[in-house]
């Protein structure tokens, strides 16, 4: 028992889930000196300066999104404050996907990852440009702006922040320059050793000439022999052409020969995410491995401050505009209203998205000793509307919100406006 004072802080008897720890049960959890210090059945609250009961929450190891747009004002819309995404949504790692390019990483370290509070990582363009407005301007997007050579260098470099390659396998792109872009970008995932994560889904659409030929449902089935183990499929239940279900309403048969050979697979939910779609894929065996929000400023109504414009969203004719809010507990509640249970969702936004950063000794664990990062969600009970964006619906009966969240011990609340507000069904 420690003496008085001897913790800084006590979580005490939240439902403690880590799967990495194989812990799931009511637990007190202590920190001291921004660690997790210890977990036990019954600490006494004399051993901490201050004491937070959470009894019938969720506690946590540290939610990781692996799929963010947090390079902000650099690509334009897309990024989102990296905070407002992290911790004040009770996520304490962001993956930014594809902001950053060789060419504008170091400003992305220094603007970006070091003043946020939120642990932040990225996947790298393989594209020059990086995560700017690409529907804008797609012939940013050819081969001509790739740089192999350059990208790799960056990445190696880098790699403290730098955890995979971002790449796009679409029709626009396809119907332009065909697969060579998909093929440097996996070029350069060899190179560097690093995960490719590949969007999948229509983003830029067609040129004015049309589709040149390429046909968006055989994408996957001739990228996929590109890719390699750990390598991360994208978006498997878009509602967009070019996805893991076919304009036949079927799934590709190829996926569960690539989940067989190690791929995996990202929800990276966002503007692509369908109930339907979802529904096909998980009833034929497609169960994701990661779960990313893929909020941006595109699909997240963003509160403009009080006397200044408005700064997101207030485009009538951008793509996305006035589709579903959500977050990544939002996401965790879909995955949950599709029928998957809590036990098999928690690690997708914990153990697996660690392992897929090479970062399973720093994060997605509550093990003593390591850095007190802990999500702690409110766990409700009811009927709640949920919807994606084809307006389907579904009502769930258990609804994930954040309370608030540790980050290396510093407290955050969840006060994000971004988040969305729970709707009675």
């Amino acid at each position: 028992m420690a003496e008085a004072s001897g913790y800084d802080l006590l979580l005490k008897g939240g439902r403690v889930m880590c799967p990495a720890s194989g812990i799931d049960a009511v637990r007190d959890v202590a920190v001291k000196g921004g660690k997790v210090a210890a977990i036990e059945e019954a600490i006494l609250p004399s051993s901490a300066r201050e004491v937070i009961d959470v009894s019938g929450k969720l506690v946590l190891p540290g939610l990781i999104d692996t799929h963010g747009h947090v390079y902000q004002y650099v690509t334009g819309r897309f990024g989102l404050d990296p905070d407002m995404v992290g911790v004040r949504s009770g996520v304490t790692t962001v993956v930014d996907q594809g902001g950053p390019s060789c060419m504008t990483l170091p400003g992305f370290r220094k603007f970006i990852a070091e003043p946020a509070k939120t642990n932040i990582y990225a996947f790298l363009s393989a594209y020059l440009v990086g995560g700017l407005e690409g529907h804008f301007y797609p012939n940013l997007y050819s081969p001509d702006g790739v740089d192999i050579d350059a990208t790799v260098r960056s990445a190696n470099a880098n790699k403290d922040i730098v955890r995979g390659i971002k790449g796009h396998a679409e029709i626009g792109g396809f119907a332009r320059w065909g697969i060579r872009v998909m093929e440097m970008a996996a070029e350069i995932s060899r190179q560097t050793e690093l995960p490719l994560y590949v969007h999948f889904g229509t983003l830029w659409g067609l040129p004015e000439s049309g589709a040149n030929g390429e046909d968006a449902d055989t994408i996957i089935e001739r990228v996929i022999p590109l890719l390699k183990e750990g390598d991360v499929l994208a978006h498997p239940f878009t509602r967009h052409p070019g996805g893991f279900v076919n304009r036949e309403g079927q799934v590709h048969h190829v996926i569960q020969a690539a989940l067989d050979r190690g791929l995996k697979v990202d929800v990276g939910h966002g503007s692509h995410f369908s109930y339907r779609l979802a529904r096909k894929a998980l009833d034929a065996g497609v169960v994701p491995h990661t779960l990313g929000a893929d909020m941006h400023g595109y699909n997240t109504e963003v509160p403009a401050p009080a006397g200044t414009p408005e700064e997101h969203c207030d485009d009538e004719n951008h793509p996305f505009k006035g589709q579903a809010r959500f977050s990544l507990t939002q996401a965790m509640s879909s995955m949950m209203a599709l029928g998957l249970p809590l036990e098999q969702v928690v690690p997708m936004v914990t153990i697996n998205p660690a392992k897929m950063l090479g970062r399973t000794d720093e994060i997605g664990s509550l093990a003593i000793g390591r850095v007190a990062d802990i999500s702690v969600l409110n766990d409700d009970r009811g009927r709640f509307l949920l919807r994606d964006n084809e307006d389907h619906r579904v009502v769930a009966e258990r609804l994930l919100r954040p309370a608030f969240c540790l980050r290396a011990g510093e407290r955050f609340d969840a006060d994000s406006p971004i988040l969305p507000q729970a709707i009675a069904a």
